[in-house]
């Protein structure tokens, strides 16, 4: 059997990973590089609705019970806590976390934000009625501002009352040479060096106090992923990372491994070109058509998986008419009878228009408006699904994971 995953987000990647362990002759086009380095490097499953959630699973189960239309009540808890435990495997120990409880970290603006996996270089900023922080950073990074998160952090209640004590702290290092202005990626590619971490950890280890706990931006190493616990050891006090506006190296960190297990099960990559239509065959999708230098391609395909996205990443469309389609297939759309989808007040209520997408059955083959399926092997999965507002209830990885592998048990027919 062949399949072609078109998208390399986490969707994507984990759809493609999961079916070549299966055996599948898998190829997997994409027109970039995914969104996942412009995450958190953590995985959401749900975190308000509208209130902060505790047991992500559990409002799982209570929205797919309560709104038909949300990509919950296709996708269900049991899909999503399969989904988040191969993905978690995958990721090899880069993640941990319980999907039945939400923990609260620290924002790069010092707010408190719920999520239910997180990476081990992250837990020791877990926000308990105990917890004492120095918050602190390079002079040289201009995305990361200590006084800023320690005062927010400091000033805001806890769920269950009382506050935590934060306070700022500042040192001088650049990442390389004698730079004024330093990347965040520049910073994580220097720290895999064991010679830079000690002078990192020498501008830091003055400013600690005993018993507290450093945050510092989220730049603790690209590639050697236990920097940040070298790092640890030499500050001689526990420290955490503070994700940073993106892109964001935790996020990088999960893209590079799924990409290059991706490459090692021999995944046919084509990076840096879009699908641009499909052909069909007695209501099956046959080929797709990639658009590519010289000439257009066609690959043959037993099952397509669609991983694109929404508006934020073009697979969904809103024209100088009103009017919103999908790019590639011209899939019928749900959620577009809104009178309109878009409005002027950017710090107000999200955009009508990102709950449109396509509707899919519990098995994720796409539906048109009686309900059947528009193709017999078309699948959709992640942010092009209709119904949910993903980083407004926070459950996007739970949604892509979840969907995925709902979607790649379909396609195996449940004997993976």
């Amino acid at each position: 059997m062949k399949t072609v995953v078109i998208g390399a987000g986490i969707t994507g990647l984990v759809t493609a990973i999961r079916l070549r362990q299966a055996g599948q002759d898998v190829t997997l086009v994409t027109k970039g590089i995914g969104g996942l380095q412009l995450g958190q490097g953590t995985l959401d499953v749900f975190g308000y609705s509208p209130d902060r959630v505790d047991n992500p699973i559990a409002e799982v189960d209570k929205v797919a019970a309560s709104d038909p239309t949300h990509p919950y009540a296709a996708i269900g808890s049991d899909n999503v806590r399969k989904g988040l435990e191969y993905t978690a495997g995958l990721l090899d120990g880069l993640v941990e976390g319980d999907p039945e409880k939400n923990v609260l970290l620290p924002t790069a603006v010092g707010a408190m934000r719920p999520t239910a996996y997180i990476q081990p270089s992250m837990a020791n900023g877990v926000i308990t009625a105990d917890s004492k922080f120095l918050i602190a950073g390079p002079r040289q990074l201009k995305d990361f501002y200590p006084q800023l998160i320690a005062g927010n952090l400091a000033r805001t209640d806890l769920p269950g009352g009382g506050r935590i004590q934060a306070r700022p702290g500042s040192f001088s290092i650049p990442a390389r040479g004698t730079e004024a202005d330093s990347s965040g990626l520049n910073y994580a590619r220097a720290l895999d060096r064991p010679e830079y971490r000690k002078e990192f950890a020498a501008q830091i280890k003055p400013l600690a106090k005993e018993g507290e706990t450093v945050g510092l931006p989220a730049m603790l190493g690209l590639r050697d992923r236990n920097a940040w616990r070298d790092l640890q050891d030499l500050i001689g006090a526990p420290i955490f990372e503070i994700p940073l506006p993106p892109p964001g190296v935790p996020g990088m960190r999960l893209n590079e491994h799924l990409t290059d297990l991706a490459k090692e099960l021999r995944v046919k990559i084509i990076l840096g070109s879009p699908v641009v239509s499909g052909t069909e065959e007695n209501g099956r999708v046959v080929s797709v058509t990639v658009a590519s230098t010289g000439h257009d391609m066609v690959i043959k395909a037993d099952n397509v998986v669609l991983c694109t996205g929404g508006f934020e990443s073009g697979s969904l469309e809103l024209d100088s008419y009103g009017i919103m389609s999908e790019t590639i297939f011209g899939l019928p759309l749900v959620g577009t009878e809104i009178p309109e989808p878009t409005h002027g007040q950017y710090w107000g209520d999200p955009q009508p228009m990102f709950r449109v997408g396509v509707k899919v059955g519990e098995d994720m083959r796409v539906l048109d408006a009686s309900g059947q399926p528009v193709y017999d092997n078309l699948y959709a999965a992640g942010g092009i699904l209709a119904g949910s507002i993903r980083w407004t209830e926070k459950n996007g990885e739970g949604v892509a994971v979840g969907s995925a592998y709902a979607a790649t048990e379909a396609i195996l027919g449940g004997n993976s």
